[in-house]
């Protein structure tokens, strides 16, 4: 190994010039694992759950990691995996949710392609040298237990605290509604945007704001600008818009999915909800708006610093070396 370790990185999600605001939370993990002194290659593809994309990529991948003189191979997503395989370099595999949970399609309901994603996730894990979840309720899914659980780091500086009315004039929002956030891809079943929007609807002092395809710097903005941020989706790994909400001190209303019990549970003026009936919804979103209060969430999410974060993910990168020498 040289003195400079050199990380293969592998990820089937990468911001494109259609879309270049998305998986902001690996970017900013990339950039802060090179500020570390880490070289990090991103090999960034598309599966779309194309069996022919895969082979595409596998291919140039293994070409490239054949060719290039790197330490050990990083995979975001146990599909993108498979992509190293077979490798005779340490290999790392990061599972942040779908790849373990599954997929939900437009009727609610988990996809066969889903339960195969959850089948070539659980063989790259048998191969991995290292494996990191990002929340420890995702272990129920393998039979290994050697696992190192990291979240999404935070970039603390962006998530800063704003005036409710600097935040709002900044974007032209009305400074007399109680204003929910959504953040997320409404057009993702799992995230269940319309039901989201149902339930604002039946509140008449109130109004949904959905954050989806705005540049990430703008996101602390909206979260400082709204009363509440409310996340109704059937399954999450470690949603990073629950953290980067606590960062800035928002009210949350949520499902009780991924570790968001473990992040807000125990935190006054946020809800975990017990079921995701409308009505239900309704009630705790009414709740924190009648409080009309931030909360003192801030300090929970600290230890979440991306620095912080991208030593421990070292870490992990020295032991997987470790393992194969």
């Amino acid at each position: 190994m040289s003195e400079t370790l050199r990380v293969f990185m592998i990820t089937s999600e990468w911001p494109t010039p259609q879309y270049p605001h998305q998986v902001p939370f690996i970017v900013r993990q990339v950039n802060s694992l090179r500020q570390a002194g880490v070289d990090v290659h991103v090999f960034a593809f598309r599966g779309n759950k194309n069996p022919l994309n895969y082979a595409r990529a596998w291919k140039q991948a293994q070409a490239e990691i054949t060719k290039g003189h790197y330490d050990l191979v990083h995979a975001q997503w146990g599909q993108s995996g498979l992509l190293a395989l077979p490798t005779r370099l340490p290999l790392v595999v990061t599972f942040r949710g779908d790849d373990l949970e599954g997929i939900v399609g437009d009727s609610r309901r988990y996809l066969l392609a889903g339960k195969i994603l959850r089948q070539v996730s659980r063989f790259v894990a048998r191969r991995a040298d290292a494996i990191i979840l990002v929340s420890e309720h995702l272990s129920k899914y393998l039979s290994r237990k050697d696992f190192m659980v990291i979240p999404s780091g935070l970039d603390l500086e962006r998530f800063r605290l704003l005036p409710r009315a600097e935040a709002r004039q900044q974007l032209g929002f009305p400074a007399d509604k109680k204003l929910a956030l959504f953040v997320g891809n409404p057009n993702e079943a799992r995230k269940r945007y319309t039901l989201a929007r149902s339930v604002v609807e039946a509140i008449p002092e109130a109004e949904l704001v959905l954050a989806w395809g705005v540049p990430h710097d703008q996101i602390p903005v909206f979260m400082n600008a709204c009363d509440v941020m409310i996340c109704t989706s059937m399954h999450e790994g470690s949603p990073n818009i629950v953290k980067e909400a606590l960062a800035c001190n928002l009210p949350i209303v949520a499902t009780d999915v991924g570790d968001i019990y473990q992040r807000i549970g125990n935190i006054p003026g946020c809800v975990v909800l017990p079921d995701a009936r409308p009505e239900t919804i309704t009630a705790a979103l009414r709740q924190v708006l009648q409080r009309g209060k931030r909360v003192n969430s801030r300090n929970t999410v600290l230890d979440l610093d991306e620095t912080i974060l991208t030593q421990r993910v070292i870490g992990v990168y020295k032991q997987a070396l470790l393992v194969r020498h």
